[in-house]
Order: C-alpha cells, then structure tokens, then sequence
C-alpha cells in the first residue's frame, strides 16, 4: 500500500495516538495508510497471532478497517472481521474469541472523525502505558518487512451471541415497559433491535429514534453527555408516556438515562443502582468509581457492605484496577460502566438492561426507583480553555491547602474535599482545556463552589 507522507509524519502521529486510543480527521490526519502501517505494528508490538476488527457507520470506516487488516495479515496475524459493531460487541468479540481486537470509530466525535480502539484478547485494554506508545513508535519506523506467511482473513457474525450473552448477565422479567430508544444514528441502532427482539413485545414496546445509521450524523450529535442532544429523547418519552428513555452514542458503548418526567439521570445515579444489584449477587464485593462520580457511590457501596474504590478517570485506569482488586463492577460519571463478567469491559447495552430489569422488578416510576440514589447536586463538567493549565491548579491548590475543614489530593487533577462539597479540576489530554466538577450538599452550595471556582480559572487565564 503506498504510503502517505502527511499521516506517517511523527508530528501527525504524535497528535493522533490519544492516551487510550487513536483518534483523528479523515483523511488529513487518519488514512487507510496510517490505518495499514498501524496494524503491521499492532502484530509486531503485541504479537497477536489472530485479530478481531469491528467498525463502525462512518463512511470512512470499512476501508480504514480493511487497510488495518491487509497491514495486519502481512504482518502474519490471522484476522477475523465482524463488520458493523458497537464498540462493547467488539469486547464482547475479543472476549468470546479469545483474540485482541481492533474497533473503527471516533464514538461520539463528529463526521469528520475516525479512529481505533484496541485491545489484547480478553479486551484488555492498550493504553499509552500498555502498548499504544510502542505501536505508535513502530508506526513512526515504518517498513515493516512483510511475515514469511501471510494470514488470512476470515468474517464471523457475533451479534446474536453478543445479545444473548448481555441479556444472560441481565435478564428482565415483570411488567412490561414502554421504551424510547434514542440511537443517535450510531450502531445502537444495530444492536438494539436485537437486544430488544429477545425480550419480547410482552415485555418491552421500543420507541425508535434515529436508527438509521448514518454517519453523519444527520438528527443530532451522538454525544448523550451533552444537554442538547438529549432534548429530542426527552421530549419524546413525555409525549409517548413512557416509562424510561435511553440514549447511545456513536459507537453505543455508553448510554444515559432519562426517566417517565423527561428528565435526565444522572450517570452516577444509574452507577449507584447497578452497584446496589451487583452487590446483591456478590455481598462484600468491590466497586470502582472514578473521582467524578457522586459522593453518593461509595457512600451506597459501604452501607450496602461492599468496598468502594476511587480511580482516576480513562477506561484503562478503571479496568486496571478492576484486575488489581477483583471489583465485579465500576462506573465512571461519562456514561461508562464496567463489568467484571464483560470481561471487565465497558458496555452501554448491559447497563441499560440493569436499568430496565430493576424498572420492571417494582411498581414504582423510574424517578422514584433512581431518588434513593440520588442524594446531591452535581454541576456536570464545565471546560474552561487555558493557556497554563499547570499554574492554575497549582494556584487552586495553594488557595485551599490547609483550610479549615478541607482535604485536597493530586490523583488525577487536584481534587479538594468539604464535608458539604468538593470539586476536581483536571486538564485535558488533548486540548488547552481546563475541566471542572463540582457536587454540593444541595443547589446553592454546588452552585456557590462551581462559580468561585470558574471565576478563579477564567480571570487567570
């Protein structure tokens, strides 16, 4: 494959080989050259004798995975290619197969985007800590000598098995429930369909919304965490009464809640429900949260007798310390939830059926389900572009080390603690962005913390 100058540069390598994954504008910055010298790398830095690839609805997707796969065969590796798949059915794949596996998709970045997420088998993830640097570093050499045999390539359907499999960790059974599904023309639209037909029309009537699948993104961005895009949902539950709405993003590995009002759940509510059923099944057992999550979590997990673990926000940190402690599950406040029987991976499908078989286990509206996990305010996360990021959060820390009644910690960011509230502060990876978090007691005390604290970071920069 003739290679492209542009993609191959080490600056354009360093700038598209992110902390988790790769991820960049097509064809600028991401090609189906980058895409076949990253897969020749991927065989040699993780010599990996079989590859599972998936990809997404974006229009660049198909060729950049094919290219990924001539790169990878010619590298030796065997490849076995699911075609259309959310990112969770990828692990799931990667899991089953026992193989490392690849997913084609920007998730929630807009049309212009693509990228790749990888794996080892088991959907171990590779981070910049586990492999990622290196592979970026063989891309960077280039001419990698082709294998003495070349692998072949073979397709596998695995949707059905995918299904069935969530669906064994999450059974739903009681009343039946009115269901509007916002896909966000991402690939929940493939997979909801099928998830949902197992259940039955007895059991849950779906609402369709956006199932299409279109890359670009023609109703609305696939990026549930933002407010606006969870408008369509919410208006859409109120006028079809139904019990509970759920929205995916692009590549369906999170998904966010809105109850029977229209109202939005919050991602650390739907973490402290799951926790509480998971802890059901194993008393005593550990969950992770990440530090943005609502102080709620480890409060629930330790009157519910499990052990509460906080991490640094990233899918590597969680499912690194998942391994370390054993934890059954971890949730983070973006939308990501963790199970240790999904090979500890992330899948926004599992933790919707965890909402709807708890939904149809009582009489009670989702609201009503959700209050007892809802016990503050949070502020969501407000970015904030900076030119130093370093010497504000230093400068914050400064300002509250040592008050009265205050604890502060550097685990990612600087996170500093009341008894009424706290707040995190964290740089972007990526961008000159300063992102903030606050959660408060109630309403004016979240909302007192998050604008000193914003007025701080906006004079400063």
């Amino acid at each position: 494959m003739p290679t492209s100058a542009s993609t191959l540069d080490p600056a354009n390598i360093a700038a598209i080989f992110k902390a988790y994954d790769v991820r960049g504008t097509v064809p600028d910055q991401l090609d189906e050259a980058l895409a076949h010298a990253t897969g020749a790398a991927f065989v040699e830095v993780i010599g990996a004798p079989t590859i599972v690839i998936g990809h997404d609805m974006r229009p660049s997707s198909p060729a950049l995975a094919a290219a990924f796969a001539q790169g990878a065969t010619e590298a030796g590796a065997d490849v076995v290619m699911i075609g259309l798949a959310s990112t969770d059915q990828l692990y799931f794949a990667s899991g089953h197969l026992g193989h490392a596996g690849v997913m084609f998709t920007a998730s929630h970045n807009p049309a212009a985007y693509n990228g790749m997420k990888m794996c080892r088998a088991g959907a171990t993830p590779i981070g910049t800590d586990t492999g990622l640097a290196e592979i970026a570093a063989s891309v960077g050499r280039g001419g990698h000598r082709p294998a003495a045999a070349i692998g072949s390539i073979s397709q596998q359907d695995v949707l059905e098995a995918y299904a069935a499999h969530l669906l064994s960790l999450a059974p739903v059974a009681g009343r039946r429930l009115k269901v509007v599904v916002d896909a966000g023309n991402g690939m929940a639209g493939l997979t909801a369909p099928t998830v949902f037909d197992r259940l039955g029309a007895d059991l849950v009537e779906v609402v369709p919304m956006y199932f299409e699948l279109d890359g670009t993104f023609p109703n609305h961005e696939a990026n549930p965490i933002e407010p606006a895009n969870l408008a369509d949902l919410q208006q859409r539950v109120v006028a079809e009464r139904a019990d509970i709405g759920l929205a995916f993003d692009g590549d369906a590995d999170r998904c966010f809640l809105v109850d029977e009002r229209g109202e939005a759940v919050s991602p650390s509510t739907l973490t402290g429900l799951i926790a509480a059923r998971e802890l059901a099944k194993e008393p005593g057992s550990t969950i992770i949260h990440n530090l943005i999550t609502s102080r709620a979590v480890p409060e629930i997990v330790t009157e519910l007798g499990g052990t509460p673990v906080r991490t640094r926000v990233g899918h590597s940190y969680i499912k690194a310390t998942m391994a370390e402690t054993g934890a059954i599950f971890g949730g983070e406040h973006s939308g990501h939830f963790y199970f240790r029987d999904f090979w500890k991976a992330d899948s926004g499908m599992l933790a919707a059926l965890h909402a709807l078989a708890a939904l149809a286990e009582t009489d009670q509206p989702l609201s009503g389900l959700m209050a007892a996990y809802e016990r503050y305010v949070v502020s969501g996360e407000i970015n904030s572009t900076v030119d130093d990021q370093a010497s504000i959060v230093d400068g914050l820390e400064e300002q509250f080390t040592g008050a009265d009644g205050v604890t502060t910690d550097r685990l990612d960011g600087l996170t500093v603690s009341h008894a009424d509230w706290w707040f995190n502060v964290r740089p972007s990876n990526t961008e000159p962005l300063l992102r903030l978090n606050a959660e408060g007691r109630d309403r004016a005390t979240m909302e007192r913390v998050r604008d000193e604290i914003l007025t701080t970071i906006r004079s400063a920069s």
